[in-house]
């Protein structure tokens, strides 16, 4: 599942700048789809007999892709059902392609169309060895013939010290699993009687692993049943992000609909850390088909869109441009460029085809620019005549990061976190001011800000249906947007999670809302992140702020107050704009206007409540 939900048995979670693994009970969070579990050498157990380590490849036993030319070809379910392949290639899923998603490298398998390329679990041993911050598997699970449940299983995890853990991995299904934790989505099933437009997926899932320990193999998962199959397309451990620190991100909050025909984009982003030598992150999340970047630069901003010095070209595996297929992400080779701290910077993206819909982040409180149709390649250009229309998103890029540094604290949240009601340009969003706290101090370390907010955002619900271009852009679901916005961001040590407020606004309870963050926060525990909750802000005086919402808001508030060890600090946001008269109100002088968004002297309160020495 690709911001899967996660339980895990990895206890003793650590805390602190300095992390220790030890072996404690189970944390329950929420609905599972893996679960891990730390022994300790003396219980360790190798493969059983029989069953030595292959590569995953030479277990293969599965024809999911067939060539719609050969209309026999492929049966993924038991029933003759399977994907089209060239749907898959039209995705930009070609054989062999290596796929980045959600920071780790999975390859998409070799075989030709109607060939094996997937193995059904079976507690079959896999080769897999190396260190990493968590194992990634993608998958699918199937029901003979018709669409079904999802398929879960428990597998072992062997490391070469002689230890094991088990994991539990849930395979959302191939044709009715959730849209909006795919990997990707293709727009046909291939039956028997020919192909039906239904949308079929597959899934990324991942697990914790024992951080520092090397990976000697992995036992998949038992067969399921008669029925049912866990399919494993391809398996690999996400590397570690060390030497690198996140200084800028954004989150995708939906697939817009454009008309672009060759034209080139500069976007205008804020940097909290700085550092010598940088690359970049361009994701396809959501989408149907590939992207093509011809050209990319990078460069601190002048005025508007003029450069203060000359862009320097980005480079994507030695070469110039990138395709980047459906549902997955692109880092740029790192670039000896020295990114300032607290600097707008200029990123231009040439695009130089037709481009119908990208992801996008739909609220920046900050003006880009773009050239029309036609326009060319203009990202080497210093000066910005030729960017002629402006652009209030930030369409594909979603990450700048920075060598050296200590890591990054990710700021989760919605409209208040994206810089709602802050002044336009001024980059005085709380995590941006937060960032400047953290550069003018010397008590804790100087941490980069990500800030993951998305406007409109809830907790346990999604906005964003998931697939296709929508005009919602609200994004996914707080819960399966984990993995991407905070789990596999560029060296995250903490994450400050305030939000809340959609969700009671629109009738969710206050109960499932505890329940969520109480999963967030076993899930990034689990890998070895410090978890921070912010009380909920008050918003009396909105129009959909009732009397029943704030009951639902206090009794999420005293859950997060009283803690109860779920969380590792508390920041009260609450407290700190409250209107002691009114307590349901924010003050009249920290009001955006609208009674729910704060404006400056709100932001700044946020941060100047946050207690720096609680982030580590």
């Amino acid at each position: 599942m690709r911001h899967m939900l996660l339980r895990t048995q990895l206890g003793g979670r650590p805390h602190g700048r300095h992390r220790r693994w030890t072996v404690a009970g189970a944390v329950a969070a929420g609905a599972a789809c893996a679960v891990v579990a730390a022994t300790t050498p003396a219980l360790a157990a190798p493969p059983r007999p029989g069953r030595e380590p292959l590569p995953l490849e030479r277990l293969f036993d599965n024809a999911a892709a067939g060539d719609d030319a050969r209309p026999g070809e492929g049966d993924f379910d038991g029933a003759g059902n399977s994907l089209s392949a060239q749907d898959l290639a039209a995705a930009g899923w070609t054989p062999g392609r290596v796929l980045t998603v959600d920071r780790t490298r999975l390859t998409w398998p070799r075989p030709a169309p109607g060939r094996p390329d997937n193995v059904r679990a079976a507690g079959q041993a896999v080769r897999l060895t190396g260190r990493g911050e968590a194992l990634s598997f993608l998958v699918a699970g199937s029901t003979k013939g018709a669409p079904g449940p999802d398929v879960t299983g428990t597998g072992v995890i062997h490391y070469r010290d002689g230890s094991r853990a088990t994991y539990r991995l849930t395979a959302p299904d191939w044709r009715r699993g959730p849209l909006t934790t795919k990997a990707v989505g293709l727009p046909r099933l291939r039956t028997p009687g020919g192909p039906r437009a239904e949308t079929t997926r597959l899934y990324a899932v991942t697990v914790p692993v024992a951080p520092g320990r090397e990976v000697a193999s992995v036992t998949l998962p038992e067969d399921p049943g008669p029925d049912t199959d866990l399919h494993v397309f391809s398996m690999a451990l996400r590397g570690p992000t060390y030497g690198w620190t996140g200084s800028w991100a954004a989150s995708p909050s939906g697939y817009a609909a454009v008309a672009w025909t060759d034209r080139t984009l500069r976007l205008v982003v804020h940097s909290s850390v700085g550092g010598p030598v940088t690359r970049l992150r361009f994701e396809n999340t959501f989408a149907q088909r590939p992207v093509r970047i011809g050209h990319a630069t990078v460069a601190v901003q002048g005025k508007g869109a003029a450069a203060a010095g000359r862009p320097r070209a980005l480079t994507f595996g030695g070469g110039a441009g990138t395709d980047i297929p459906a549902g997955a992400q692109m880092f740029s080779d790192p670039l000896g460029f020295r990114v300032p701290e607290d600097a707008n910077l200029l990123v231009s993206i040439h695009l130089p085809g037709t481009v119908k819909a990208v992801p996008v982040h739909s609220y920046t409180a900050q003006v880009s620019y773009l050239t029309a149709d036609g326009g060319g390649d203009r990202t080497a250009e210093r000066g910005g005549g030729a960017y002629t229309a402006t652009l209030d998103r930030w369409p594909l890029l979603t990450g700048v990061d920075v060598t050296g540094g200590p890591g990054s604290v990710v700021t989760l949240g919605d409209s208040i976190t994206d810089g709602e009601r802050s002044t336009p340009g001024a980059n005085g969003r709380w995590p941006d001011l937060l960032a400047r706290r953290l550069r003018g101090q010397h008590e804790v370390p100087r941490f980069g800000v990500l800030n993951h907010g998305i406007s409109g955002n809830r907790v346990v619900t999604d906005r964003y249906p998931g697939n296709g271009t929508s005009t919602i852009m609200s994004g996914v679901s707080a819960g399966h947007r984990l993995e991407r916005d905070v789990l596999a961001q560029t060296s995250a040590r903490t994450v400050i999670v305030f939000e809340g407020v959609n969700d009671i606004r629109s009738g969710t309870t206050a109960a499932q809302v505890i329940a969520e963050l109480r999963s967030i926060a076993a899930r990034a525990h689990e890998r070895g992140m410090r978890v921070v909750a912010a009380t909920i802000a008050p918003c009396g005086g909105f129009y959909d702020c009732t009397e029943t919402a704030e009951a639902h808001r206090t009794a999420i508030n005293t859950h997060i107050r009283q803690n109860a060890g779920t969380y590792d600090a508390v920041f009260d946001f609450d407290a700190a704009i409250r209107d002691p008269e009114h307590p349901e109100r924010m003050l009249p002088a920290y009001d955006g206007g609208d009674h729910l968004h704060p404006n400056d002297a709100g932001m700044r309160a946020f941060s100047d409540s946050v207690v720096l020495r609680d982030l580590v």
